[in-house]
């Protein structure tokens, strides 16, 4: 029996640390990455609690609400954790509160105190024992109601967000971080010397990439769907053509980042860089209702944005294709300019 040599350990201990150091994107990203994360959830949940209650009000005209005018009894509006947002009219509420785009929803006019909720949301029925308690002291009732029609289910709402989230990293790393792989141990070095072009190469990477996106898409869907029986209001063709939408434009993003560098680690960093904020940012897990107009702005510019906006008004409001084109049309064209500038600094050596 060989005991294990501590000078080979040492000395491979030692070679990978230099392997690290010399790579200076890779070294430089380890220590930029976390840093502009922190700085970036930084201003987007600046002085804010992740738990806060949304509370629509309605009817308002303007940009905010002016409580102190309302029926809205004072102990409840000076509350802590609860943002109140301005509805123009009840249908608006309605239709967000129902998309759990809102907690509860309150009629700022109401001597009864009218309130909103939609029984399937956890959120609601804490914001809703908030707005109970603030009455205890003046001995009064709040009338309570529910939003008309079919509820939809917390799980409805997520469930589009989590399909898209995995198609997000399965076509980022799926495609960026693989074909860097590639590069480095000298595979794309050998397809070179074949009459294969860079095109072909990366058309067939995509295809590839998407014929397994929507196979998992189809097969997570079935087996879900078999448990939880969601609710789909809208055309299950035109669903899947929004995916298909998506994961091409997914794909093609991470396409741009395969068409150039051969450092895996640095590779993951910017993976992480892009997948991170979109992930927060695009509503997969919660509404951004009452967010600043910058982050609703920023995350307009996410492709995960609009594809999650999409399917879910297919799935919940019977959306037709007409009134999804704006969000098709976007991906499709990010799309082809992704596409594009992949195919013009694609390299295979470097």
């Amino acid at each position: 029996m060989h005991l294990p040599s501590f000078q080979r350990i040492w000395a491979l201990f030692v070679a990978r640390n230099h392997e690290f150091f010399r790579d200076k994107a890779a070294f430089g990203w380890n220590f930029a990455f976390p840093f502009l994360l922190i700085v970036g959830i930084g201003l987007v949940f600046n002085h804010k609690d992740l738990q806060h209650f949304k509370v629509g009000v309605f009817p308002v005209s303007s940009d905010a609400v002016e409580l102190a005018e309302t029926t809205i009894p004072k102990p409840f509006y000076e509350s802590e954790h609860l943002t109140f947002i301005p509805m123009a009219s009840y249908k608006e509420g309605e239709r967000k509160l129902s998309h759990h785009k809102i907690d509860l929803l309150l009629d700022a006019t109401s001597r009864n105190h009218t309130y909103w909720i939609n029984d399937s949301s956890p959120s609601g029925a804490l914001a809703e024992k908030i707005f109970i308690a603030s009455f205890l002291a003046a001995d009064e009732v709040a009338d309570k109601q529910l939003i008309e029609g079919e509820q939809i289910r917390y799980i409805d709402w997520l469930f589009p967000g989590i399909l898209a989230m995995n198609m997000m990293f399965s076509a980022l790393w799926g495609v960026g971080y693989v074909v860097v792989r590639y590069r480095k141990n000298g595979t794309l070095k050998r397809l070179k010397a074949t009459p294969l072009t860079a095109f072909e190469y990366l058309t067939a990477q995509m295809l590839s990439r998407i014929f397994l996106l929507m196979f998992t898409l189809l097969i997570v869907w079935l087996g879900a769907d078999l448990i939880f029986n969601f609710q789909v209001q809208g055309s299950y063709l035109l669903l899947a053509f929004i995916f298909l939408l998506g994961g091409l434009n997914l794909s093609s993003i991470g396409l741009i980042l395969a068409a150039r560098g051969t450092s895996e680690e640095f590779t993951s960093g910017v993976l992480n860089f892009i997948s991170l904020p979109m992930m927060f940012l695009s509503e997969v897990w919660f509404s951004l209702e009452g967010s600043p107009r910058w982050v609703l702005m920023l995350s307009d510019l996410f492709p995960l944005t609009h594809l999650l906006r999409a399917a879910r008004m297919v799935m919940s409001e019977a959306a037709t294709l007409r009134q999804v084109q704006w969000e098709c049309a976007i991906l499709l064209f990010s799309t082809l300019i992704f596409l594009s500038i992949a195919a013009k600094i694609f390299s295979w050596n470097e």
